[in-house]
């Protein structure tokens, strides 16, 4: 009886523990997650790719002194992006449309020096 009780409590504990970290959407419609103690929304439109920055909040935040990169994995194809700040955003452009089911890796550095990775799915 005992053993049953113990496996039932890791049970519900492992499961509080992924509930936890929830993928939202973000104010553009965008999957969001946490990167460099920042929230970041991915946004894909055409060839360009923007990521936008949010604080805990979801106030967008200045990316003055941001930077970053992002591999865009597709159908085995690789492309790297450079990403460049613009007001709340870091951009890039891919050299060809961002086709559906894309996997995007972006690693990104905060003016503060905190640096982080994140994988999303356009």
């Amino acid at each position: 009886m005992k053993k049953i009780l113990l496996v039932a409590s890791a049970v519900l504990l492992a499961g509080s523990a992924f509930a936890q970290h929830v993928h939202q959407n973000g104010p553009n419609g965008g999957a969001m997650e946490d990167v460099a103690g920042v929230h970041v929304e991915m946004v894909a439109t055409g060839r360009t790719i923007s990521f936008n920055v949010y604080d805990e909040s979801n106030k967008p935040i200045p990316t003055k002194g941001f930077s970053g990169s992002a591999l865009l994995t597709s159908d085995g194809d690789r492309e790297t992006l450079t990403l460049v700040a613009t007001d709340n955003a870091l951009k890039g452009e891919a050299k060809k449309d961002i086709p559906k089911g894309t996997a995007v890796s972006v690693t990104l550095k905060a003016a503060d020096g905190r640096s982080g990775q994140a994988k999303f799915k356009n």
